[in-house]
């Protein structure tokens, strides 16, 4: 059992990430994406995880998985 005041091992894919800044791409009339892991609290207090390379966040409002896009500010069109 690891002492609490012990120093964390670490992964070196951890230390790599921190060392870079996260990259957030804005895209018109689309997702903000975002390089994952990412941790994003919501209006109401409720944080919500995820572990993707590379997160889409929704900001059409639309979508039915929000925070995440589901690609519903795409226009449908008829067949």
């Amino acid at each position: 059992m690891r002492n609490a005041n012990e120093p964390r091992p670490t992964d070196r894919r951890d230390d790599e990430a921190a060392e870079r800044p996260r990259r957030v791409t804005v895209t018109e009339n689309g997702p903000v994406l975002v390089e994952g892991p990412v941790e994003v609290v919501l209006d109401d207090g409720t944080t919500v995880t995820s572990d993707r390379f590379t997160v889409a966040l929704c900001t059409c409002r639309r979508s039915r998985t929000h925070p995440w896009c589901d690609t519903s500010h795409r226009r449908r069109t008829k067949r």
